[in-house]
């Protein structure tokens, strides 16, 4: 009989083992202490942890544990799955959207109810992928999406990457100019949603992309997306733009013109290379070459082949319909306003709907035409003389300086017959228009001549013709008009008369970079020809902007100092819509100091005098300031000036119709050579006469420091300006005169020649008189070929 230990007590529940003693404890015992034991050191651990988080800082407290991130992300992550899962089941993919249907767009005049013209009728004509050529289908896929054919309808990767690149252009510039959308978001948002910028629209176009790409080919697609893009010319598709930049079927593309139209896609409206400024033109080809180089890298395009394509020359833009007379003009300009400053994109703004509210009144609109019509084509006969009275065109355009609005534009004589805008073109030099430039950056802080003295209008230089310029970058000896030399000259006088030896050689002490800084400010876009200070004839006006850019220079000044960027569009709406986008502000910015813009508009008031170069500007009868400008060969002629309330400029020229090369004024309407003075004062004058008519007369408000004002009365040199003899090029420099004091006001004035064209009592520089008339001036600048500068 087997007998327990006295100091083992029996265990409860054990079952003898063979040798009699106790065996193990029951199994689900054993467990359930084992698992106990667990669960009590995970209590215990968890006990300590809160232990130590409580005793940690309230800041600390506030971090999260890598359990809890980890916990919340995957979280997150099922939410989106479960979100994204739910947004493709529920977003449909619609019928297509009823904008799609042709609408007009209404363009009103400044009044709000005067209509100026209607447009928007959809240009389309549908074509089946097969009638569109496999390289021009490569090159829109080259230049729009090259991961067309592998992404399934979005690309994530795309839209990030634009994300950050806008980031960081916000960042620097103000605004973000990429996209990341595929081919066929786009085809989405032209066929089934609109063109709003709103996150619902943008969710929308995701979801339904993703299911249109699985509902279609790529080539269904692609066929979608070209029959219903935008490419300039009122051309809606490739098949009507085919015709409309190259006069064939779309089948017909060659590869080269396939590209290009390629090109238009990203913006329509600035890569017409046939009616944009030369720096788009730069842009368009250079995309060119972009689209077929990426052709090459996504192997659709032999490099052999590549590289003996050259760039395809699309023909000129053909009427459109309902844009006549100066309307298509005007229409041109409010559009792209809204294209430029980002209001609405070229797709939106043609699929119609739109009430528009210029700034063009239409009493200055009509004075405009009418003035060019009375004063230079009634004066024209191309029958009698076909070799010079012919191709003569008319650049114009007048802005209110006090808001910057444009009120009326020249651009062409009829929009259906000449589709070209020729007050937004940038390819005609603005002769001595420029001087005032020249002048306002000499007066702007402390510039001073060769000598050391300081600038002012009252400062002497040598007026001699065909003087050598001192300082200058490059050698330049402008001759004077009819080779006049006039010896010490005040730039006040110089400015009167023209005089190029006295400006060429102020702009040089200006500092020509300092010119170049200056006209940008005063309006010029940075991006004008012919403005480089490392060539010295750029003072004498080598620049080509157009009649909008000097208008708003000229603007500028009447404003005192003040610049505000030319407008064209007053309200934006749709009917019905409420997700109009606003219009940008147009807030003055300071150009120039008062004390500078008004010496200046002092000094132009000199130049509309019986004495000055603008004299026939007398007959408006008003306070006004004007320069008049001519350049060389006689290639253009300009007439840019302002009233307090008013300022317009006015450009004459003439171009062969087929390769736009610039052609001599000489002989037109039967004159030997046009001036400033000529026919662009008298349309000027013309116009501003009928723009103010019934307007009460203004005073320039002028506040002027003594050292730029002088008696109105005085020759501020010497009695009169002689002819040189026989002035050769090469003379010898004559030294700069030291500046002196200005002359006794009871020095004589010079007697009057007669002045052609001017009635009896004809008034001096209104409201006082001025100095006498002597023949009208002309900038004359350099052949392109002189080697001092290029055109």
């Amino acid at each position: 009989m087997s007998q327990e230990s006295p100091d083992q007590p029996p265990a409860t529940g054990s079952t003898p083992g063979p040798t009699g003693l106790p065996g193990p404890p029951d199994s689900l015992e054993g467990e359930d202490r084992a698992e106990g034991s667990r669960r009590d050191r995970r209590r215990a651990r968890r006990t300590a942890r809160k232990a130590r988080r409580r005793a940690m800082r309230r800041w600390r407290r506030l971090v999260p544990t890598w359990r809890m991130a980890l916990g919340s992300l995957l979280g997150l992550l099922l939410l989106g799955i479960a979100a994204f899962v739910t947004l493709y089941l529920l977003v449909p993919v619609p019928d297509p959207n009823a904008r799609a249907v042709a609408q007009s767009n209404v363009y009103y005049y400044a009044d709000g109810t005067t209509e100026l013209a209607r447009t928007g009728e959809v240009n389309r004509e549908d074509v089946t992928i097969r009638q569109i050529p496999p390289d021009t289908r490569h090159a829109v896929v080259s230049a729009e999406d090259r991961t067309f054919y592998r992404n399934k309808g979005v690309d994530l990767k795309g839209m990030v990457r634009a994300a950050w690149y806008n980031l960081r252009s916000v960042a620097t510039t103000g605004r973000g100019t990429q996209g990341g959308s595929t081919i066929t978001q786009q085809y989405v948002k032209n066929y089934y949603l609109t063109q709003d910028q709103t996150l619902t629209r943008k969710v929308k176009e995701l979801f339904i992309s993703l299911k249109v790409d699985q509902q279609q080919n790529k080539d269904q697609t692609l066929a979608g997306y070209l029959n219903t893009s935008y490419f300039g010319r009122n051309a809606y598709g490739i098949q009507t733009a085919a015709r409309a930049y190259y006069g064939v079927d779309s089948d017909h593309l060659t590869t080269a013109q396939g590209a290009y139209l390629a090109v238009l896609l990203q913006a329509p409206g600035s890569y017409d290379v046939k009616n944009s400024t030369p720096a788009n033109r730069d842009k368009a080809i250079a995309r060119w070459n972009y689209v077929l180089d990426g052709m090459v890298s996504l192997g659709f395009l032999d490099q052999s082949a590549r590289a003996s394509l050259t760039f395809p020359e699309p023909i000129d833009a053909r009427p459109t319909k309902g844009l006549s007379g100066q309307a298509g003009y005007l229409v041109g300009i409010a559009d792209d306003y809204l294209s430029t400053t980002g209001v609405l994109d070229a797709a939106s703004l043609k699929a119609g709907g739109w009430k528009i509210t210029t700034t063009f009144e239409k009493t200055k609109q009509d004075a405009f035409v009418a003035a060019v019509k009375s004063e230079l084509t009634a004066e024209l006969d191309p029958q009698a003389r076909p070799d010079t009275d012919t191709d003569v065109r008319v650049a114009g355009a007048s802005i209110d300086p006090a808001t910057g609005r444009i009120v009326a534009v020249y651009g062409g004589p009829d929009y259906a017959s000449q589709p070209f805008n020729d007050a937004t073109r940038q390819d005609n030099q603005v002769g001595s228009t420029f001087k005032p430039i020249d002048l306002a950056a000499g007066l702007e802080g402390d510039r001073t001549t060769q000598e050391g003295h300081w600038i002012t209008t009252r400062t002497l230089y040598d007026g001699d013709s065909r003087r050598p310029v001192v300082g200058g970058p490059t050698r330049y000896a402008p001759p004077n008009e009819e080779d006049i030399d006039y010896g010490p000259t005040s730039l006040r006088y110089a400015m009167m008369k023209s005089v190029n030896s006295v400006y060429a050689q102020e702009g040089v002490d200006a500092g020509l970079s300092e010119v170049r800084q200056t006209a940008v400010k005063l309006g010029f876009p940075d991006t004008v020809p012919g403005m480089d200070p490392a060539n010295t004839s750029m003072t004498l006006g080598t620049a080509t902007p157009s009649a909008i850019d000097l208008a708003a220079a000229y603007a500028t000044f009447a404003n005192h100092g003040r610049a505000i960027a030319p407008w064209s569009v007053l309200r934006l709406e749709r009917p019905g819509d409420s997700g109009v986008p606003e219009l940008p502000g147009h807030p003055a910015r300071t150009a120039v100091s008062r004390d500078t813009a008004d010496a200046v508009t002092d000094v132009l008031e000199d130049v509309i005098s019986p004495s000055g170069t603008g004299a026939r500007a007398l007959s408006l009868d008003r306070p006004a300031a004007g320069k008049t400008g001519t350049t060389d060969s006689n290639r253009s002629a300009w007439f840019a000036g302002y009233t307090p309330e008013l300022a317009a400029a006015v450009g004459l020229f003439r171009e062969n119709p087929k390769t736009h090369a610039k052609l001599p004024l000489a002989g037109t309407a039967g004159l030997a050579r046009i001036n400033g003075g000529a026919f662009p004062t008298a349309i000027w004058t013309t116009y501003m006469d009928g723009a103010l008519r019934g307007s009460p007369l203004k005073d320039f408000d002028l506040r002027l420091s003594g050292d730029n004002h002088e008696p109105t009365d005085v020759p501020p040199h010497r009695a009169a300006p002689h002819k040189a003899p026989s002035p050769a090029p090469s003379r010898s420099p004559r030294p700069a005169p030291t500046p002196s004091a200005p002359p006794a006001a009871s020095m004589p004035s010079v007697p009057s020649p007669s002045l052609p064209g001017l009635p009896p009592g004809f008034p001096s520089r209104f409201p006082s008189g001025r100095l006498p008339w002597n023949p009208a001036e002309t900038t004359t600048v350099p052949n392109p070929g002189s080697g001092t500068h290029g055109r």
